[in-house]
């Protein structure tokens, strides 16, 4: 019975101490930190920008009010150190609140930065801080450093890091050419046996010093603003190249991460006279070893519509399908090709072909693991193939260029 009551006298006085708000943290004492840049000065030393929140022009602009053109809506502030926490705790100088990185989500890397040092050393200090979010958007400045893009100010999406985390995620899912990844997802494939990195790249259009201007911003064709472009291929943490167009796409079908693209075909002697737009498509990789010679296998299954011609086409006729259908897997087939001899030649497999066979012939992994970016995968035949399906042909059947 005594037990009892005691039971009962602590929880009636430690609740009170378990309601307190002992970590509060006052919103005017906080610096919302949206976006992170990082360099590397001259001398050697971390150079971070900050891009911080204005909450009251931030605030007027979401609520339609004309706060946003006035002022601009993100502040950027820089500080150099050592490492990472040195450079943070620096900025202390500059900024009147506690930089607060909970709701930062997005990184930029500098090229500069990314090739000479590249990103492992940086991952720790980024992960190990409790505030700062592993689903934050990881990207690599192209052609620029890090600070040009973090101070760019950007119309529509008034705060520039939603600009690029939403720009990243729209040409995903339209133009398939970027792929979205966070820092999470490059830790991963840091680590992943026999895996490269990709990342995705920004660049800056326009004069870098017009790009920070609230000018800029109210003029109808801004004349400097930021662009994906590009995907970086990173090598041991550090980028060695980057890919564009067919072997950009080529590289994203095959590791699965196409939401949706458009391709044209050539028809009857005219190029580009037919515009397919991908539905849906499931693309899977496989490995197998035969006396110690890997054999890469990629199968692609993909359905789509019509959306335009530019010849007279007969889609009711069957036959006319299977023609159109046979050409759309020749030139994926193509791309796929493209994208695999790039990483072949830098000797980088970022498919994931080692990771499959990491996981599916574990005793011959152990033979050749060590050796299979530098030896194996460069050497490696591959063998592609797709079904390609034309599935709708939009309102009409007939041309309208038919006679």
């Amino acid at each position: 019975m005594k037990r009892k009551w005691l039971l009962f006298f602590l929880i009636v006085f430690l609740t009170p101490l378990l309601t307190s708000c002992w970590s509060k943290k006052e919103l005017t004492d906080l610096a919302l930190v949206s976006a992170l840049g990082i360099d590397k000065t001259k001398d050697g030393k971390y150079l971070l920008s900050f891009q911080i929140l204005n909450p009251g022009t931030v605030a007027g602009s979401l609520q339609g009010g004309g706060g946003g053109t006035e002022s601009p809506p993100v502040t950027v502030y820089k500080a150099t150190g050592d490492n990472l926490t040195e450079a943070s705790r620096r900025a202390s100088g500059h900024v009147s609140r506690r930089l607060y990185y909970a709701h930062t989500n997005l990184v930029v890397i500098g090229e500069k930065m990314a090739r000479e040092e590249g990103v492992e050393k940086l991952i720790d200090g980024l992960d190990r801080d409790p505030e700062f979010r592993t689903t934050a958007t990881f990207v690599i400045a192209n052609g620029s450093s890090a600070a040009d893009l973090v101070e760019t100010l950007t119309p529509v999406d008034k705060i520039p890091s939603d600009k690029i985390n939403k720009t990243l995620e729209i040409t995903e899912k339209r133009w398939g050419h970027n792929i979205k990844s966070s820092l999470k997802d490059v830790m991963v494939n840091l680590k992943s046996p026999g895996k490269g990195t990709l990342v995705s790249g920004f660049k800056l259009i326009g004069n870098v010093e017009n790009s920070k201007q609230l000018t800029n911003l109210q003029q109808s064709a801004p004349k400097s603003t930021l662009r994906s472009d590009g995907i970086a291929v990173l090598k041991d943490g550090k980028l060695i190249d980057w890919l564009y167009g067919d072997k950009a796409r080529g590289t994203v079908w095959v590791i699965n991460k196409i939401h949706g693209t458009d391709f044209n075909i050539d028809w009857n002697g005219q190029k580009e006279a037919i515009a397919y737009q991908t539905v849906r498509q499931k693309t899977k990789i496989s490995t197998h070893i035969k006396n110690g010679i890997p054999t890469l296998f990629v199968h692609s299954r993909v359905e789509g519509d019509i959306s335009e011609l530019d010849v007279p086409v007969e889609l009711s006729n069957p036959t006319e399908v299977v023609k159109i259908q046979k050409a759309l897997a020749k030139q994926i087939e193509s791309d796929i090709d493209k994208a695999i001899q790039s990483g072949q030649r830098h000797g980088v497999d970022y498919f994931g072909f080692g990771s499959d066979m990491y996981r599916n012939h574990p005793q011959e992994w152990k033979k050749i693991g060590n050796r299979w970016n530098s030896e194996y995968f460069p050497k490696a035949t591959v063998k592609v193939s797709v079904e390609a399906y034309v599935r709708r042909t939009g309102l009409r059947n007939k041309s309208f260029l038919s006679k």
